[in-house]
Order: structure tokens, then C-alpha cells, then sequence
């Protein structure tokens, strides 16, 4: 992990309610984060949103992009 990341992660965590966890080492390097933080030696996120079986139901799209939203303006300026 890049320095900064828990840094960021801590700051993405307030700004949504969401709980910060640290990926299990037996499911690191298997998807398109660990791909971005190899290749590009940034931090990388997954945020997990919703309830339910995927696709989540258009029902909660109001709720999860309002949670997401200080992640979001977070994210283009850090």
C-alpha cells in the first residue's frame, strides 16, 4: 500500500459513515484495485454500497450516491 493510503481511506471513511477495513490478505491482488495500486503506486479503494443481490435495486441509488458524495469531491481534490 502506497503511504498515504490510510491516510485517505481515514478521510473517505468521515466523510460517508462508512467503515474503513483493511482488504484480508487472502483476497488481495485478485481485482482491478490491486491491479491499479501495483501498476500505478497510488492508493486504491474498493467501497462497498448498497444491500442485496447485484444489480442493487434502483430504489437505493439516492441513498448510496448520497453517502458517496463527500467521497467523490473528496477524491478529485486528494
Amino acid at each position: 500500500m502506497p503511504p498515504e493510503s490510510e491516510f485517505i481511506g481515514r478521510k473517505f471513511a468521515n466523510a460517508s459513515g462508512y467503515t474503513l477495513e483493511l482488504t484480508p490478505s487472502n483476497s488481495s491482488f485478485a481485482g482491478y484495485k490491486d491491479w491499479f495500486i501495483q501498476t500505478y503506486n497510488r492508493p486504491g479503494y474498493t467501497i462497498e454500497v448498497g444491500e442485496g443481490t447485484n444489480p442493487l435495486p434502483l430504489s437505493q441509488f439516492d441513498e448510496i450516491y448520497n453517502d458517496n458524495i463527500g467521497i467523490l469531491v473528496l477524491g478529485a481534490v486528494l
